[in-house]
């Protein structure tokens, strides 16, 4: 190696080594602190995507963390349904789920469920893949938009927290598939954006990530370079006041207001196409997303 190329080379594992000195009070803070991270868009159908985002959070584990992964599987559903030339019908925004639908849903939400536990083992992680209704965690009624009944679709009423509870003491990863049982014992299928949030805020977690297809809270939402780093309640509501939250922003939005608003710490809208989103936001001064936070969420010690 010459003299230059070592220069190079020293150089290289220098900058390695201040992203790991920038890292420190964020481990420090976060050490056994619960992560939800509802997993969903690009990085569930990108193999590069998903591969970084399980090694992600087997290193938010490995450092001390306690991680819990909620997943949906609308896309593959859709895929089986049409496979087997079910008429797929939505009614005020939500898939009409029948009782063969259901069945779909389960089967590959269970797929789904196992497939991110073998990754999870394979990287040395211990991981447990459980639905809502394990344990009894996710007690549900239908859901009725508009007056409508859609079939087999929950709201969540309420959420027993023993399971999560047992496993995170025993040094597992919860991996969650988001289905749930009534009082009557019938299996309802839940929106997984719903169920990371109920879940987050029954467990109090520190954070609560959702992985998305955009970069964050914009200013302007034609521009992706206004990328709001940080809101809190207060501001977040005025940004859907004046219209600049809007279209398939709102939801998302109000879903992390609702979390906060249930306990949750910080809310973090990341742009799951990006590699690595979550240690980027997490472990990083800059971030690469929107955190919404509680009007009394005190900084990090490194944002002071």
């Amino acid at each position: 190696m010459s003299h230059e190329e070592k220069e190079r080379y020293m150089d290289q594992i220098t900058v390695k080594a201040e992203t790991l000195i920038e890292a420190l009070p964020y481990i420090r803070d976060f050490n056994n602190k619960i992560v939800v991270v509802k997993y969903g868009g690009s990085a569930m159908t990108d193999k590069r995507l998903e591969e970084s985002v399980i090694k992600d959070v087997a290193l938010l584990k490995l450092v001390g963390m306690q991680p819990i992964i909620v997943h949906g599987g609308g896309k593959d559903i859709n895929k089986w349904v049409d496979r087997l030339g079910m008429e797929t019908r939505f009614e005020s925004g939500f898939r009409v789920t029948d009782k063969d639908t259901m069945e779909i849903a389960e089967m590959v939400l269970n797929h789904v469920n196992k497939y991110l536990v073998q990754r999870m083992e394979h990287l040395g992680v211990k991981a447990i893949g459980i639905s809502g209704k394990d344990g009894g965690m996710l007690h549900v009624k239908k859901k009725m938009p508009g007056g409508k009944d859609i079939g087999y679709v929950g709201d969540i009423v309420r959420v027993d927290t023993e399971i999560l509870e047992t496993l995170l003491l025993n040094d597992f990863i919860p991996v969650i598939a988001p289905t749930g049982m009534d009082e009557k014992g019938e299996t309802y299928n839940i929106n997984a954006d719903d169920a990371a949030c109920a879940i987050a805020g029954a467990v109090q977690a520190d954070k609560l990530a959702f992985l998305t297809d955009v970069e964050g809270v914009c200013m302007n939402p034609k521009d992706p370079t206004s990328v709001i780093s940080v809101l809190n309640l207060i501001e977040a509501n005025e940004l859907i006041d004046s219209g600049v939250i809007s279209g398939g922003m709102l939801p998302k939005v109000n879903n992390c207001i609702r979390a906060v608003n249930g306990g949750v710490n910080r809310v973090h809208i990341l742009d799951g196409r990006r590699e690595h989103c979550l240690l980027l936001e997490f472990f990083t001064k800059k971030g690469v997303g929107t955190a919404i936070i509680g009007q009394d969420s005190a900084p990090y010690s490194n944002e002071k």
